[in-house]
């Protein structure tokens, strides 16, 4: 997940690039406004979310977001904002915001509602994912194994679909726990390791397949099933 900070004030932005990083985000800082416009302008570098203070210099927030608004970027934007009146709040979303936070603010909050915009815009990008016969639908929130639909529990199929998303790459028990659970269990409890179980009971054993391989000391991984013209 990579994530664009846009703040002036120095020490606030690195404890911010600190804990985002330690959360799992790679993390880019720019300290005005021109900056952070110039890096997140749509076909320059891809961003999963920008964190935007309202008044940095050069260019404040809300033009900021406006202006890259106005040319088509759809990445989710936070605004931090000191001003605390609710006409101020509302320019900021009617500029293109899709969240914003008052400072002084708690930074588990911050966190937590920057995983659910990314969480959001993913869930609006992604399309019906499919390995092999197992299709995974984010839409409807739906999964088939050919033509047999298998019933998941909401956490279950979160789950699937981060892992079926990232087929042939390892996802990180850390990462799961990041982005299904948003970090409120414990890394060190079984919880995953019952809920693979469980799914892997539901898409797989019925039907004498093996979809989701435990890579020891690193995670999960879905591999990809190779077409007919790879294969031979």
């Amino acid at each position: 997940m990579r994530i664009l900070v846009a703040e002036d004030d120095v020490r606030l932005a690195e404890v911010l690039e600190q804990s985002l990083s330690e959360a799992g985000w790679e993390v880019e800082v720019a300290h005005d406004g021109r900056t952070a416009y110039d890096r997140a302008v749509p076909g320059g570098l891809p961003y999963d979310v920008l964190l935007l203070d309202w008044m940095l210099p050069g260019m404040d927030g809300v033009t900021v977001c406006r202006r890259l608004r106005e040319m088509g970027m759809a990445t989710p934007v936070m605004m931090l904002t000191a001003r605390s009146e609710v006409r101020d709040r509302i320019d900021g979303l009617d500029a293109g915001a899709d969240d914003y936070l008052p400072k002084p603010f708690d930074l588990d909050e911050l966190l937590a509602r920057l995983r659910a915009l990314h969480r959001r815009s993913s869930y609006e990008e992604e399309t019906v994912t499919q390995v092999g016969d197992l299709r995974v639908d984010p839409g409807s929130r739906r999964v088939f194994r050919g033509e047999e639909e298998i019933e998941l529990s909401a956490r279950e199929f979160d789950i699937l679909q981060l892992l079926v998303g990232r087929a042939g790459k390892v996802v990180s028990r850390f990462t799961i726990l990041d982005e299904v659970w948003d970090g409120e269990t414990d890394l060190r409890s079984n919880v995953i390791d019952v809920y693979l179980a469980t799914i892997r009971s539901k898409i797989d054993k019925p039907f004498g397949t093996n979809t989701i391989t435990t890579v020891r000391g690193a995670g999960y991984r879905v591999d990809p099933v190779p077409t007919e013209a790879e294969a031979s």
